[in-house]
C-alpha cells in the first residue's frame, strides 16, 4: 500500500510568474535561500535550482510512482503560468532505491518518495536566466505571485554571478561499509550463488564514511562538481529535516519530451590513462573485455525489453564513455511512446535497471538484501524533475554522498558475474568514490 500526504490539495490551483534576471551562481542562489533546495544540471546546459516549498508530496509502497504522479496530474490540472517554457515550475524530488525503505540515519529527511514545487525557481538555459516565484492552494493569485517574484527578484539583483568553490575540506579518516574482509565474503558468496543459478549478475554496493577536517559545504561541493564534471548529471537535494545529497552521476535513467524517451545502457568500467595513449589502451581494453562486454549487453537487452512494453524502442551502437577518473561503456536506447505516458510510467518501468541490481531482477535484489549491511537510500535510485506536461529528466544516484557537516558518507557500487574476483572488484569500486572524494581532500 502507498502512504501519499500532499501538503496542498491536488486540485488547487498553481500560479506562477517569471521574469529574465542576470546570471546567478547556483552557490550563492542556494546559500542564500532556506531549506529544502534543490539543483539539476544536465550535460546539455539546463540548470535548475528550486528554495522553498509551494507544494510537496510524500510516497512510500510498491505503488509510490503512481502515487506521485496522481498527485502531481491533479496539482498541475489548473497551472497558470506567465512566463516562457524554459522557465516552467518543475517538482523535484526522487525515490529510494527500495519501497520499503525507512527514513533514518544518515538518510533523515530522504523518504521512500519526496517531490517538492519549490516556492522559488531559477533557471538557467543557454545565456538565458529566468526566475520563477510558484504559489500553490485555494488562495494563489496572480497578483500574490507577481509579489513573490517581486520580492524574489531584489534578493537574486544582489547575488554574485560567480563564486568560487573555495578550499576543500580536508579528509582526516576514511571508514568502508563493509570492510575489505567482510566485502570479499560477499562477493564470494554471490559469485558462488550465480555459479549454482539462477542469479546471472548482481551489484553490491558499498560506503564509505570520510571524516573531515573542517565542515563541508554542500554548495561548494557542488560547485567543484560542476567545474570537474560538466558532462555528468549534477544534483543535490537538500530537506530541510537531514542531510544533503548530492554527486555527479554519469547515467541518465530517462528523460521524457513530447512523446520521446531516451535513456542509456551503461556499465563496464575501467580507469583512465595519465596519457592519451594510455587511455586509448584501457579503452580497448574494454570493449574487447568479454567480461564487461557481456555485462553491459545485459544492460541493453534488459532496458530494450522493458521499453518494448511501452514503446517502439531503437538501440544505437556501442561506443565508450570517458569521463574524468573513469571510462564506461555506453548504448544510446530510445523509444517513441504515445502522449498520455508520464515519465514516472517510464520510471518505474525501468528502476532499477540491471546497471544497479542485476538479474534476474528478484534474485539480485533477495542478494542484495541478504549481502549488503547498510541502507542504500537514495543511493542508485531515480532523481530528476517533472513538469506538468508530465514529461522530465531523471539521472541514477550514482557517483554520489550524503553531507552531514563534518563527515561525507559516499556510495558505490560493482556488478558481480560468474568470473568475478574479490580483489579485482575491490580496486575498481575505489575509482567510483574519487568523483566526490577527491573533491574532499
Amino acid at each position: 500500500m502507498s502512504s501519499l500526504a500532499g501538503e496542498t490539495t491536488a486540485d488547487g490551483p498553481v500560479v506562477a510568474t517569471s521574469c529574465r534576471v542576470a546570471d546567478v551562481s547556483t552557490r550563492a542562489f542556494l546559500a542564500a535561500h532556506a531549506e529544502p533546495g534543490f539543483h539539476w544540471a544536465d550535460p546539455d546546459g539546463l540548470e535548475l535550482s528550486g528554495a522553498g516549498t509551494a507544494a510537496s508530496v510524500t510516497a512510500a509502497g510498491g505503488d509510490r510512482f503512481a502515487a506521485v504522479r496522481e498527485w502531481s496530474t491533479g496539482l498541475f490540472a489548473d497551472l497558470t503560468h506567465d512566463g516562457p517554457d524554459a522557465a516552467r515550475p518543475r517538482l523535484f524530488g526522487g525515490f529510494s532505491f527500495f519501497d520499503t525503505h525507512t527514513a533514518a540515519g544518515v538518510w533523515q529527511g530522504f523518504p521512500p518518495a519526496r517531490f517538492v514545487l519549490p516556492a522559488i525557481q531559477l533557471t538557467s538555459v543557454g545565456d538565458e536566466t529566468w526566475l520563477t516565484a510558484i504559489e500553490a492552494g485555494p488562495d494563489a493569485t496572480v497578483a500574490s505571485a507577481s509579489a513573490s517574484l517581486a520580492d524574489a527578484r531584489d534578493a537574486v539583483d544582489s547575488l554574485p554571478a560567480m563564486q568560487a568553490a573555495g578550499p576543500r575540506p580536508g579528509v582526516t579518516d576514511t571508514t568502508p561499509t563493509p570492510g575489505r574482509d567482510a566485502w570479499t565474503a560477499g562477493v564470494q558468496d554471490a559469485v558462488d550463488r550465480i555459479q549454482s543459478g539462477p542469479l546471472r549478475k548482481v551489484v553490491l554496493a558499498t560506503a564509505l564514511r570520510a571524516d573531515l577536517a573542517e565542515p563541508a559545504t554542500p554548495c561548494a561541493l557542488l560547485e567543484r562538481l560542476r567545474q570537474r564534471y560538466p558532462a555528468c548529471f549534477r544534483f543535490l537535494v537538500a530537506p530541510a529535516d537531514g542531510g544533503v545529497f548530492l554527486g555527479a552521476t554519469p547515467e541518465r535513467l530517462a528523460s521524457l519530451r513530447g512523446g520521446r524517451v531516451e535513456t542509456v545502457a551503461l556499465a563496464g568500467s575501467v580507469g583512465r590513462g595519465d596519457s592519451p595513449a594510455a587511455d586509448a589502451r584501457l579503452a580497448d581494453r574494454l570493449r574487447e573485455s568479454d567480461k564487461l562486454r557481456h555485462e553491459q549487453g545485459v544492460v541493453v537487452d534488459t532496458i530494450a525489453r522493458r521499453l518494448e512494453g511501452i514503446g517502439d524502442v531503437a538501440v544505437g551502437d556501442r561506443d565508450v564513455r570517458q569521463l574524468s577518473t573513469i571510462q564506461h561503456l555506453e548504448t544510446p536506447i530510445s523509444a517513441a511512446v504515445s502522449a498520455d505516458t508520464h515519465v514516472l510510467d517510464v520510471i518505474e518501468t525501468l528502476h532499477p535497471t540491471p546497471a544497479v541490481n542485476g538479474l534476474p531482477p528478484a534474485d539480485a535484489l533477495a542478494t542484495i538484501r541478504d549481502t549488503e549491511t547498510f541502507d542504500r537510500g537514495w543511493y542508485a535510485a531515480p532523481i530528476g524533475w517533472i513538469d506538468a506536461d508530465g514529461d522530465g529528466t531523471f539521472g541514477v544516484g550514482l557517483r554520489s554522498g550524503v553531507v552531514d557537516d563534518d563527515s561525507v558518507t559516499l556510495f558505490a557500487g560493482n556488478g558481480i558475474v560468474g568470473d568475478s574476483t574479490p580483489d579485482a572488484e575491490w580496486e575498481e569500486v575505489q575509482l567510483k568514490y574519487r568523483p566526490v572524494l577527491d573533491e574532499l581532500q
